[in-house]
């Protein structure tokens, strides 16, 4: 599987990389329902054995769980994937999530994530979310310290702005950028693509398919029926009016995909791919069987006249209705 260098970093990264905030399970804020932790497992190694070499992950999902699941996942195996995790959110005895810049914080995140993932030192640790605001500069520089310690290899960020990614670079070189992209949410497009290639930070893009929007297996029936406790019943783009227009530029995605032997969701994530700026998508998986869906987004390429196909549709989706 081809792989594409990472920002300022020496990884080498594959064009995908798994996803693993739906195996954080349920039982806290932002979960996707419930998730069997073998099936993670079968997943994640399935994944790894098609040649994606990254995990990305957070402490946050599942409140630690995750990690302990991506552990167990790699235990054992002679060729250790590189693992991505994240700090700045944290939980307090009764799961209610809190947002947390301040060093001591950080320090403690860092020192849990590498007990909960069993490695000496996390491949790339990314600041969560830039909050609270005003505590970027203090929680920037504890990230560089603690590659300095060995404790990270190197550092990035993820749903940072522009003007905040220019306060993390006047501190220290931020490797990577997580922004949310797909062809449902294009806002990255406008500054931040464009601020991350002429500075030289590498691009994951998160949600590729739009926590599955995009895939292909999502229907209005499904969408409409998810758990209680699946965070998407609550996301607008899963609800009308939106929801109507995402599932037409699911169909056409997979009328793309399918002319070429791939599905919606490989269309989907070949899409985000297109840009020079983008180094790699995140693709969540659930199952081993969901892996053969996404895993030949990495070598797929969209022709020139299938790029305007779905621009063309998308314009037309967004336009007001004639009167």
């Amino acid at each position: 599987m081809e792989k594409r260098k990472l920002g300022n970093s020496d990884l080498a990264i594959t064009a995908i990389g798994v996803g693993a905030w739906a195996i954080g399970g349920a039982g806290w804020a932002f979960s996707w329902g419930r998730q069997d932790d073998d099936d993670s497992i079968a997943a994640i190694r399935k994944a790894l054995s098609h040649g994606v070499n990254w995990i990305d992950t957070a402490a946050v999902y599942g409140l630690g769980h995750s990690e302990e699941v991506v552990a167990r996942a790699i235990e054992g195996l002679p060729e250790k994937p590189h693992i991505f995790t994240k700090c700045a959110r944290i939980w307090n005895e009764q799961g209610v999530i809190g947002k947390s810049l301040k060093a001591g914080s950080i320090r403690r995140e860092c020192e849990a994530s590498l007990r909960r993932l069993k490695v000496d030192a996390i491949d790339l640790y990314q600041i969560h979310w830039p909050e609270p605001d005003e505590d970027i500069e203090e929680g920037w520089a504890t990230m560089a310290r603690l590659k300095e310690e060995g404790k990270v290899r190197w550092i990035g960020v993820s749903n940072f702005s522009v003007a905040q990614l220019r306060r993390a670079q006047a501190i220290a070189p931020v490797c990577s950028l997580q922004p949310p992209y797909s062809l449902v949410t294009r806002d990255a497009e406008q500054d931040l693509l464009p601020f991350c290639q002429d500075h030289g930070i590498g691009v994951i893009v998160y949600s590729p398919m739009k926590a599955g929007l995009l895939s292909g297996a999502m229907t209005r029936e499904r969408a409409l029926g998810l758990a209680a406790d699946d965070w998407r019943r609550r996301n607008p783009a899963f609800q009308e009016p939106h929801l109507s227009r995402n599932l037409r530029l699911a169909a056409k995605l997979g009328e793309i995909g399918a002319r070429h032997g791939r599905t919606a969701g490989e269309a989907a994530i070949a899409w985000t791919l297109r840009r020079p700026a983008v180094t790699a998508a995140i693709v969540g998986v659930r199952s081993a069987a969901q892996v053969d869906g996404v895993v030949g987004a990495a070598a797929f390429r969209l022709a020139p006249e299938e790029i305007e196909e779905l621009e063309r549709l998308e314009s037309e989706l967004a336009a007001p209705a004639a009167i």
